[in-house]
Order: C-alpha cells, then sequence, then structure tokens
C-alpha cells in the first residue's frame, strides 16, 4: 500500500523544482497513477512488447527504471535464456525502494529475469551489448543537447534487430491540439481527484524541469540517432509510447 499523493495539497508559499526524492518516492505510484493518462497499458505493454525482442544472452536495461514498474513487467514476459535486466536511475530514494520493490516480486514469483538496479546518470552509464532498452517517460527529463547524444548510445549498444522503447508525454506544433490535449490532461487529473491547487503547483513545479518534445522531434531524433525505423504504439492524449528499430 503506498501513501496518497498531497505534495501540492496546500498553498507552497515557494515552489522549487520537482525532483525525484524521498517525498516524491513515497507517493510516486498513486501520482503516477492518477498523472499519467495509459500509464498501466504502457507497463504492461513494454513487457510484452520485450518478451517478442529480447534475445537469448543479451543484457535488457531500464533507463531511469524509477521504482522498476518496466522492470516488473519485463521480468513477467522476458523468456529468453540467459537473459539480465539492468535497472538505472539518478534518485537513490528511487534506487532504494526499487529495490524493495524487487525483492517483494522475487517473493512472491519464480524463475523471473534477474535484475540489477544500480544508482547512475543514464547520460554517462556505460552500456553493454543489449537486445532491448526501455526510456519509460526518462528522456523528458535529460537536458534537450543531451538527448541525442544518449539515443546514439543506446543504437550501438543495441544488438542487430534490437529495440528502444520510449514513452513520453508529447508537446504539440499545433496551439490547438495543444490546448486540447493539455486541458483534456488537467480534466484527467481532476477526475482522478486533484485539486485546482494542485494541478497548478505541481505544473509550476515541474515545467522547468521537464521539456517535452513534439512527436515530430522525436522521431527526426531518433533517425539521426541511427535508428532505422520508429513508429508509435500507443497513445493516451497527450502521452505515448514509440518503438525504435536498430
Amino acid at each position: 500500500m503506498t501513501d496518497r499523493d498531497k505534495l501540492f495539497a496546500e498553498p507552497l508559499a515557494q515552489i522549487g523544482d520537482f525532483a525525484f526524492d524521498a517525498e516524491v518516492v513515497r507517493v510516486f505510484p498513486d501520482m503516477i497513477k492518477r498523472s499519467v493518462p495509459g500509464y498501466p497499458t504502457i507497463v504492461e505493454t513494454t513487457g510484452l512488447i520485450a518478451g517478442q525482442y529480447a534475445r537469448p544472452d543479451t543484457l535488457i536495461y531500464d533507463l531511469g527504471c524509477s521504482l522498476g514498474a518496466a522492470t516488473q513487467s519485463m521480468r513477467r514476459h522476458v523468456r529468453a535464456s540467459g537473459c539480465r535486466i539492468i535497472a538505472v536511475d539518478n534518485s537513490a530514494p528511487m534506487v532504494e525502494r526499487c529495490g524493495e520493490y524487487l525483492r517483494a516480486q522475487d517473493a512472491m514469483v519464480e524463475e523471473l529475469t534477474p535484475v540489477e538496479v544500480l544508482e547512475g546518470d543514464i547520460t554517462r552509464f556505460p552500456l553493454q551489448p543489449c537486445s532491448v532498452v526501455v526510456l519509460n517517460f526518462t528522456l523528458q527529463f535529460i537536458t534537450p543537447g543531451q538527448r541525442l547524444d544518449l539515443l546514439s548510445a543506446i543504437q550501438q549498444a543495441l544488438v542487430p534487430g534490437g529495440l528502444l522503447i520510449l514513452s513520453e508525454k508529447l508537446a504539440f506544433a499545433d496551439p490547438r491540439t495543444q490546448h486540447s490535449l493539455e486541458t483534456m490532461h488537467y480534466a484527467f487529473k481532476r477526475a482522478n481527484g486533484y485539486s485546482e491547487l494542485e494541478i497548478a503547483q505541481k505544473r509550476s513545479a515541474i515545467e522547468k524541469v521537464m521539456l517535452p518534445d513534439t512527436l515530430e522531434t522525436h522521431v527526426d531524433r531518433l533517425c539521426q540517432a541511427g535508428f532505422s525505423h520508429s513508429h508509435s504504439w500507443f497513445q493516451s492524449l497527450n502521452f505515448c509510447s514509440m518503438m525504435a528499430h536498430k
């Protein structure tokens, strides 16, 4: 059982930049479930996709793993022999809690794909040959100038036929589309119990640290990084998940 997200429920005299600290980690499962439309579908299907593309005796990376939801899904679905998952996050509280969740999963399910959880900066993390990489709502928190380098490093580490699963919040070049889907996203949050104050204060906290791209920007950048083909497989309002092929 996780705590309910009430981090922005009371008026704050000063709103600092959003950070994945211990307070956020404590409420993160509730926060993301109530804030990201389609999140459960993305997580479960990520495991299914990874199960199709994982190759025997290769690594699988979950970069920016947070509490390891995608890792847990992949452990359930990957059946290729000799695979191992490396989950990486730069937040020490996230890494600690992620490890607890994965140990609990070990206690409940037998014959799961082995996993190692590491604290690290994914923009500097040395990637070894791998068949699947997951960036689940992570790239949007990377400095824009570092995004192409990260994707290029991932592309180079993937074995032939390897796959990147990239999930992101989207921006839209057309103002009408941006307004329409942004308005519906706020309605989604209200329907999940967030107040106008919570929505406004969270927006102020996150707007300088989470910088979403348009779908067209993602496709162009993936092409620049050397991926042969990329396409969306899921979208709910302004949240999307893509597949990029080596």
